[in-house]
C-alpha cells in the first residue's frame, strides 16, 4: 500500500479546495489518528486509490472477444504434462 513514511520524499504537490466543514472533519479525524493533515489525506486518498483500483469488477469486450472467452471456457479440457508433474511434487516447504 502506498502510505506516507517519514523517509519518503515528497516532490510532487497537489492542490485541492475544500469547504470549511469539510476542513473541519479532516482536521479532526487527523487529530484522532495522530497524523499531520496531509498525511491523513494523503494516506486517506491512496488507501481509497489502491481500493478503486483493485475492485475493477466490470470489464467492457467487444462482442467477439467475449465470445472468444465462451469458446475457450467451453472447450473440453486437456492433459498438462508441466501441471501434472508440478501437482505430483512434494512442497518445499512440507520437507518435515
Amino acid at each position: 500500500m502506498a502510505t506516507t513514511t517519514p523517509s519518503a520524499t515528497r516532490s510532487a504537490r497537489l492542490g485541492l479546495r475544500a469547504t470549511l466543514e469539510q476542513e473541519a472533519v479532516l482536521r479532526r479525524a487527523a487529530d484522532v489518528a495522530h497524523k499531520s493533515l496531509t498525511d491523513f489525506i494523503l494516506d486517506s486518498a491512496c488507501q481509497a486509490a489502491e481500493q478503486t483500483l483493485l475492485d475493477q469488477r466490470l470489464f467492457m469486450v467487444s462482442g467477439s472477444q467475449y465470445q472468444a472467452l465462451m469458446d475457450l471456457l467451453e472447450r473440453p479440457e486437456q492433459a498438462n504434462e508441466g501441471l501434472r508433474d508440478l501437482f505430483s511434487r512434494k512442497a518445499p516447504w512440507d520437507k518435515a
